[in-house]
């Protein structure tokens, strides 16, 4: 039996394997640990490595010893502070950084290490995906990649194989000096008899000796390579079929909502964004903000940006159609889309909403997710809710009052469905 054991070197000189195996047996501390994360840092420092920390406890190992039992008493020089009989009370917490003091006076120390990039963002998104990803029309475009498809005997010098060509060589040269060397035996053996019989003088052994020569020098002019022996590696480009889709990202920048409110809504696209950057490799981010007028802007624009206003949603939605229909056709895009706001719209703009809503976005879109940063129900969730009972595979909508509820509600919005 063969064993092959692993010994390459993660980061900080870890073992790959060991840091695997640690990831996976503290998997829910960690991701306890994640979410804990997500709800603290700032926006700008998510798509990065962090440090975690979990209890000091979740990791220790049952240990027995013996203990030393009996009645003990200690003398340390210099002690100018206590005599026998005082009281001391019990330490505040381990000895450890980061630990975490209790009402009885127990401690417990926390176990802190780094997560990388990766797999941070493992933990940051599992169990994620975005709904409805298979189209119901599958709609791809051929892209080729070049893969290996043998051996030719044609090709550039880069490309030359040379294991199989000596190989080819050396078959070509066992097969082509065969019958010569065969030969070539006969004749010597011929010889050393001839010679043992007439002597070196006798003319068919001078005959023999001629013809020894030439199947020798016929041996010689065998080539060591020869053109046909040249073997270069082969790659032809194949098909192969890449998704393409587009999340459009509208968020409400009206002077009604605050910085508190802008802050959760921009956690949310963050989360949105890092979501797709890691799950789809072809995949395109439309950010579009509005107050009475809407824009296409860029990421840092998107989230970054004073500019405010009054609040007219539709001009977005709007918008949102024009892009999609000049530069993403439904016939070749999978089409997404996700709106944050605080629900507050002019009041004879609401219902337009629902109707441009209903009859121009979901049409075209696999699905569109509104989150509404109040506390109370306000006139664009009124209208959206008819929109979500009449489409509840399509659309999805949910309230969110604080940051702490960016995770569960970013989670019922794009768990996996069967």
């Amino acid at each position: 039996m063969t064993q092959i054991i692993d010994r390459r070197f993660g980061s900080r000189n870890r073992s790959s394997v060991n840091r695997s195996r640690f990831l996976r047996r503290f998997r829910g501390q960690i991701k306890q640990a994640v979410a804990d994360i997500i709800d603290r840092d700032k926006i700008k420092d998510l798509d990065s490595g962090k440090k975690v920390r979990i209890p000091g406890r979740d990791i220790s190992e049952p240990q027995f010893g013996h203990g030393p039992g009996g009645f003990r008493k200690h003398v340390h020089t210099g002690n100018d502070r206590f005599v026998p009989g005082d009281e001391l009370d019990r330490p505040s917490g381990g000895q450890g950084q980061g630990g975490r003091a209790s009402p009885d006076g127990e401690g417990e120390d926390a176990f802190e290490f780094s997560l990388s990039r990766d797999e941070f963002l493992e933990f940051f998104f599992e169990e994620l995906a975005l709904p409805n990803l298979i189209k119901r029309h599958l709609a791809s475009i051929k892209e080729f990649k070049r893969v290996r498809a043998g051996f030719t005997h044609t090709g550039v010098p880069t490309n030359i194989n040379l294991v199989r060509t000596m190989r080819g060589a050396t078959g070509r040269r066992i097969a082509t000096r065969a019958p010569y060397l065969q030969r070539l035996k006969e004749l010597e053996a011929q010889l050393q008899e001839r010679l043992l019989q007439a002597g070196a003088d006798d003319p068919e052994a001078q005959r023999l000796r001629r013809e020894i020569d030439r199947l020798r020098a016929r041996i010689r002019a065998v080539p060591f390579i020869d053109t046909f022996d040249l073997r270069y590696n082969n790659r032809v480009r194949v098909p192969q079929n890449t998704m393409q889709a587009v999340m459009f990202c509208l968020m409400d920048v009206s002077g009604s909502m605050d910085e508190e409110r802008k802050d959760i809504a921009k956690r949310f696209f963050t989360l949105l964004y890092l979501f797709l950057l890691r799950n789809y490799e072809r995949i395109e981010v439309v950010f579009i903000r509005h107050h009475t007028v809407a824009e296409e802007v860029d990421e840092d624009r998107f989230f970054h940006s004073r500019e405010t206003g009054g609040t007219i949603v539709s001009s977005a939605l709007r918008l949102m159609r024009q892009v999609a229909g000049e530069r993403y056709p439904a016939s070749l895009w999978n089409i997404y889309g996700a709106q944050a706001s605080d629900g507050d719209d002019w009041q004879d703009d609401a219902e337009p909403c629902r109707r441009f809503l209903e009859e121009e976005i979901l049409p075209m879109v696999q699905h569109f997710a509104y989150i509404e940063i109040a506390d109370s129900p306000q006139a664009l969730w009124q209208e959206y809710e008819a929109v979500q009972g009449a489409h509840p595979g399509t659309f999805a909508m949910r309230r969110v009052q604080a940051v702490t509820d960016i995770w569960p509600v970013f989670h019922d919005l794009f768990k996996k469905r069967a």
